[in-house]
């Protein structure tokens, strides 16, 4: 029961299910779905940490970089479930197309300038 509700909680948010779109066919910097999405580094934590304890996200830090993936096999299976649930609801939608499309850009970008940008932005 407890891992149900923990992953109902995290789909209850449209801005979490996008992340978990958004991390459909790649593994993604923290800065790079802060880019995608432009929430505030508050927000976005708030919304990594839920996803992550419901199991569907893992992430891995490399050097001063945080990196976000969906979960490797085996999972159990209400995590995998709900991810084939959202993708096959929602990836055709037109925001999921319009993320797609703005992470392509981002994507190609440098993940030390986006981060200079996002400080910049913040003021640190």
């Amino acid at each position: 029961m407890r891992e149900f509700m923990a992953i109902t909680k995290a789909l209850s948010d449209p801005g979490r299910v996008r992340i978990l779109l958004a991390l459909r066919r790649r593994e993604l910097c923290v800065c790079q779905i802060t880019e995608l999405f432009g929430f505030a580094p508050s927000t976005m934590s708030k919304h990594l940490s839920i996803l992550h304890h419901a199991g569907l996200i893992q992430s891995r830090k490399t050097e001063r970089w945080v990196h976000y993936r969906l979960p490797d096999q085996p999972v159990p299976a209400a995590v995998r479930e709900a991810l084939d649930w959202v993708h096959q609801s929602l990836a055709g939608t037109t925001e999921a197309k319009a993320d797609t499309q703005r992470l392509g850009k981002i994507l190609r970008m440098n993940l030390k300038e986006i981060c200079r940008r996002q400080c910049r932005r913040r003021g640190c």
